[in-house]
């Protein structure tokens, strides 16, 4: 009981039975607006424990970016990217090797602090993903593969 309850109470300007209803209320308005502000992502999880239905539009406009720096200045811009939860794919094709290894470095450092990751996808290409991107599978080197066969015939 509130202390203006309890001094209404002592006047007998109110009765208790009412207190007690009206905390009741309060207590109930309380949960209701607890439940209402669970995340879109709970809300979403509940239903489909509920009814096994899932949203094929659950996400909306996922971007992938293609970005070809020219210079160790743009690995910013890509981490900016990354960190606004985009994919990337990044081509080094057109920087000298000792900046494309200064640009993987600080994307790897990058990715690792987001929880994302970094995939070679052929010579100087990488996809870089934030966390919300799960890569499977592995693209190999032509290099490699052609070296096995030579050494198997």
């Amino acid at each position: 009981m509130s202390v203006m309850n309890k001094f209404m109470n002592f006047f007998g300007l109110q009765e208790e039975e009412e207190i007690v209803e009206r905390e009741r209320v309060a207590q109930n308005q309380q949960q209701e607006e607890q439940e209402v502000e669970t995340s879109p992502f709970e809300a979403r999880k509940q239903t489909t424990k509920a009814n096994n239905v899932v949203s094929i539009h659950s996400q909306k406009n996922i971007r992938v970016i293609l970005h070809e720096p020219r210079s160790y200045d743009e690995a910013q811009e890509i981490a900016d990217h990354l960190k606004n939860r985009r994919s990337v794919v990044v081509n080094l094709q057109r920087v000298r090797h000792d900046i494309a290894v200064r640009i993987v470095d600080f994307l790897g450092g990058t990715v690792y602090a987001l929880g994302g990751g970094i995939s070679k996808l052929g010579p100087n290409i990488f996809l870089c993903t934030p966390d919300s991107v799960e890569i499977q599978g592995t693209i190999s080197e032509m290099l490699t593969e052609e070296s096995d066969y030579k050494k198997m015939r």
